[in-house]
């Protein structure tokens, strides 16, 4: 699939769309500043499977869990990790469909799942999927590898950045997972919001070429400003090519460089 050809199909709210030969994405109509277009619900389903697994049945949206239920039987549910766009709609899915579910964080087992554990391989409804622990967006993220393609939840997104939490990131967590990533080679990312990018290996690289100049920015803004700068003043002079919309949420991540150098 070409750029333009993604273009011209994400947002497909409603639809289920395929993108590889097992892996299909159902948009959920949550659009915003951090969401981007929205939530993507990755379903995985090997030829000929009479079921499916569900990796992020996404916000706390009738409609959306509703269209999930209805693609037929679900032999798992995983959950990237915590955050309410990617979980907070699974005990609606749950109470439809009678699935278990796994993730890193055990707040969301149900049934008789145990939680995910790094490196671990799943064999379900056709396909096999391996476990990554990938930590510093938020401490329980987790990606999926699954043949060509690896889904990476909000480690690495469709377009632009991610933001480190606030309560339990570390961007040293997440440069070590973006470097874990980029060792993948050049794998398909299917995103957990907007649209899946071609080579897993280059997205990385610059990824990591872009924290590393946000820290560079960092530091120099420190020394324009005196060590005693303000998280706000700091965001204030390094993300002036950002929306302003987006600079409370900036004080994430700056908060989190400010930690990273001060550590260093």
């Amino acid at each position: 699939m070409t750029e333009t050809d993604v273009a011209l199909t994400h947002p497909a709210y409603g639809k289920l769309r395929a993108v590889t030969d097992t892996a299909s994405v159902l948009l959920a109509e949550n659009p915003g500043l951090l969401t981007l277009e929205g939530t993507n619900t990755w379903v995985l389903r090997g030829p000929g499977s009479d079921e499916f697994v569900v990796v992020d049945p996404g916000p706390d949206d009738d409609e959306h869990i509703a269209r999930i239920a209805a693609l037929g039987r679900i032999a798992l549910v995983l959950i990237s990790h915590r955050h309410v766009d990617h979980s907070a709609g699974v005990d609606k899915l749950v109470e439809r469909t009678g699935a278990s579910v796994r993730a890193a964080d055990p707040q969301f087992l149900r049934g008789s799942a145990v939680t995910l554990s790094d490196r671990e391989v799943i064999d379900a409804a056709g396909v096999t999927i391996t476990v990554l622990a990938t930590p510093g967006h938020t401490a329980d993220s987790l990606s999926f590898v699954v043949g060509g393609a690896v889904l990476t939840a909000d480690t690495v997104l469709g377009r632009g950045t991610t933001v480190i939490d606030k309560e339990d990131g570390c961007l040293a967590d997440y440069l070590e997972s973006l470097k874990r990533l980029r060792g993948l080679g050049k794998r398909m990312v299917l995103p957990g919001h907007g649209p899946e990018l071609a080579d897993m290996e280059a997205v990385a690289s610059g990824y990591l070429a872009h924290r590393n100049e946000r820290l560079e920015q960092v530091r120099a803004a420190l020394r324009d400003l005196g060590d005693h700068a303000t998280v706000r003043q700091v965001v204030e002079h390094v993300y002036v090519d950002v929306d302003e919309r987006l600079w409370d949420t900036a004080e994430w991540s700056v908060q989190a460089q400010l930690d990273y150098l001060r550590r260093d």
